[in-house]
């Protein structure tokens, strides 16, 4: 069997991760448990004040290349699959040990890091409070100018399976570089699939995420405020069943319970497995990563949904938002593989 090779489109985030005390995030001025978009000056701000925090989590703090697709393909690299990442650095220090860190973790960096007077490259400081849950603050920098002419074609040669991120759909550039890779992967025989991100990214473009997934979206992945936000539409049920008019296959994650998988006729949950949570970072990024593992793999849609849910739970189980221990392993263990 010919290894699956996965494309993602998405931000390229150098993640700054830190544990927090609930009443130090009060005082930096942090809306706890939601991904917020700053500007350069907070961003500066704040790692600052991370540097500068002398608590007993600092010792714990890592730094780290992040981004919801980025993280997706650095667990399906580790689960055995080829990956390949579109993204955007600078050639400042965070850009090129982000591209050096990326590839030596064994995926491409398709684009090199632009040269000259440009944006910083992008970083997401993300707090995380004792409960596991996670704060995130984010300055896009360049990584939010990606657009159609940083998607070549030819990098789709050979594609199986696409993996688009909701965050990058802030602007027109990367609406247009959406479209344009979904064309090329599908021109290639592969599949195209978006996470929907946040219920926030939703909001603020529900008629193109409406149109992307009626349109040119093989798979769609979504929590229950994504999916009830994108249709507007306050019965989850509902919800579903208007994704599943649209969409050839429909993911719902619903934290704490099982997933829910609708692909045609066909309808089936995958348990979650529980765990105490240390880092909610990087959650519905590995659940994408052990799904697509199960979908390119071609295994029954439930076996699929329940790997993810594995995966999930593993890289909740530690700080950082990518995992640590062997995943295949864990399937294995299971009976899925």
């Amino acid at each position: 069997m010919t290894t699956p090779y996965v494309i993602g489109i998405g931000n390229a985030v150098m993640d700054v991760i830190s544990p927090v005390a609930e009443d130090r995030l009060a005082a930096l001025g942090v809306q706890k448990g939601i991904m917020q978009l700053i500007e350069r000056e907070r961003s500066e701000y704040l790692m600052a004040a991370q540097a500068d925090d002398h608590g007993p989590g600092r010792a714990q703090s890592k730094l780290v290349p992040g981004g919801s697709v980025a993280n997706t393909l650095a667990g399906l690299g580790m689960m055995g699959l080829r990956t390949a990442f579109i993204g955007k650095v600078a050639g400042d220090p965070l850009g090129l040990s982000y591209a050096e860190q990326t590839e030596a973790q064994g995926t491409v960096f398709v684009n090199p890091p632009v040269a000259g007077e440009v944006a910083p490259t992008s970083r997401s400081i993300i707090f995380v409070t004792p409960d596991g849950e996670r704060s995130m603050n984010t300055y896009l920098g360049i990584s939010g100018e990606l657009g159609p002419e940083d998607v070549n074609p030819a990098t789709f040669s050979g594609c199986d399976w696409l993996f688009l991120e909701g965050y990058l759909f802030d602007k027109d550039a990367g609406k247009a570089a959406f479209l344009k890779a979904a064309e090329a992967c599908h021109a290639a025989g592969g599949q195209a699939g978006i996470a929907l991100s946040d219920p926030f990214c939703v909001d603020r473009h529900r008629e193109g995420f409406r149109r992307l997934v009626a349109g040119p979206m093989d798979y769609v992945i979504g929590n229950v405020h994504e999916w009830q936000s994108l249709y507007q539409v306050t019965d989850l049920e509902q919800a579903l069943q208007m994704a599943r008019a649209d969409c050839g296959t429909v993911i719902c994650t619903r934290s704490g319970e099982d997933a829910i998988l609708i692909r045609g006729e066909e309808r089936v949950t995958a348990p979650v497995h529980r765990v105490v949570p240390v880092d909610a970072t990087g959650a519905g990024d590995q659940f994408a990563a052990g799904l697509i593992l199960g979908l390119a793999r071609g295994l029954p849609l439930a076996v699929a949904g329940r790997m993810g849910c594995i995966a999930a739970a593993e890289v909740i189980s530690h700080v950082g938002p990518r995992p640590e221990s062997d995943l295949l392993a864990a399937f294995r263990a299971e009976g899925l593989i």
